[in-house]
């Protein structure tokens, strides 16, 4: 018995942000030199009363447009931008999709890795015998945690959900191994500090300046940018040789290599490292920037429906960020998901 992914859709919301449009509020910076750079022309944010739940509904309402609801036999939801403190998240998109009361839906709190965190967990829910049809659902609106004046991470990310199918299949398998990594000593190199427990929302907060120029308080989120590089330039190449050792694959078995988009800049460095040729790097974030846990679903998506020219490949895949967190693992894609 194995697992397999059978279907995947996004969502992004409605509002377009372009460089031209960053660059009438920030004129002093040269956005050809960032896009040239990092890779991305727009991102999606969603409106004032939109959330992370409702972005996710509309990802499952286009892919129920495929598959029959009434399979899913648990839920999977990935996301930093809750509802609520409690309860969780997935029980509300339960009652909105109107999913069986046996489902069984929790939250978990990932960003970068969560969605190969997630295949995993599927994987072995379903290897198992606890589930059949499972809906992994990943879903985030940083644009809600950054402070306007930031206007590096304003360039960088995007809001968007996406949602996947993955069901048991009995003659194949689809979803192989997968290991994982944790640093909690750099907890503090992508975080905000207040609201939760510790540290209460500050209504009177001060404005602090990190890089160049760029703005915050300690209400929004901060990342620190050039210790984040350096962790995943460093980290997450040798993970992926142990990744393929642990798979029993060598990179030329593999079809192609699809990691978190989280900078094309980032992205190429770390293919050099791996001395990967370009045609089997994945690299797809232009338009929408980088959605944290949406972002390798998306890329699967988009690269199955439109480059990809097998029945099927194997694939690696790797998520890294937020925590520190990482994880990657092997999967096989199906063209047309």
């Amino acid at each position: 018995m194995g697992s397999r992914i059978q279907a995947i859709e996004y969502y992004f919301p409605e509002k377009k942000v372009t460089n031209e449009d960053l660059s009438e509020e920030f004129p002093d910076y040269d956005f050809s030199k960032f896009e040239y750079k990092i890779g991305i022309s727009s991102r999606y944010v969603v409106a004032k009363n939109e959330t992370a739940l409702d972005l996710a509904e509309k990802a499952c309402l286009k892919l129920f447009q495929r598959i029959d609801k009434a399979q899913i036999d648990y839920v999977l939801y990935c996301t930093q931008s809750p509802e609520y403190i409690m309860p969780s998240t997935a029980c509300i998109l339960q009652d909105r999709l109107g999913l069986n009361k046996t489902v069984g839906a929790f939250d978990y709190n990932l960003g970068c890795s969560g969605y190969t965190y997630g295949l995993s967990m599927a994987k072995a829910f379903i290897e198992s015998g606890q589930a059949t049809h499972i809906l992994l659902v990943t879903t985030d609106t940083y644009s809600k945690y950054i402070n306007r004046k930031d206007r590096s991470n304003r360039a960088i990310f995007g809001d968007a959900a996406t949602a996947t199918f993955i069901s048991r299949d009995d003659e194949s398998n689809g979803i192989y191994k997968f290991k994982f990594g944790t640093d909690g000593q750099g907890f503090n190199k992508l975080i905000i500090k207040n609201g939760g427990t510790k540290y209460p929302v500050d209504h009177h907060p001060l404005e602090l300046l990190y890089g160049r120029g760029n703005l915050y308080t300690e209400n929004n989120l901060y990342m620190n940018g050039p210790e984040i590089f350096r962790f995943t330039s460093t980290v997450v190449p040798p993970f992926i040789e142990e990744v393929l050792a642990f798979n029993e694959i060598s990179k030329d078995e593999v079809g192609q290599f699809v990691f978190h988009q989280a900078n094309a800049h980032m992205l190429k460095v770390m293919r050099e490292r791996l001395a990967l040729p370009v045609p089997k790097f994945y690299i797809n974030l232009r338009d929408g920037g980088n959605t944290v846990s949406s972002t390798i679903p998306i890329a699967l998506k988009n690269y199955s429906n439109q480059e990809m020219n097998e029945i099927d490949t194997k694939v690696i895949i790797a998520g890294f960020g937020v925590g520190l967190s990482w994880c990657a693992g092997l999967i096989e894609l199906a063209n047309k998901l």
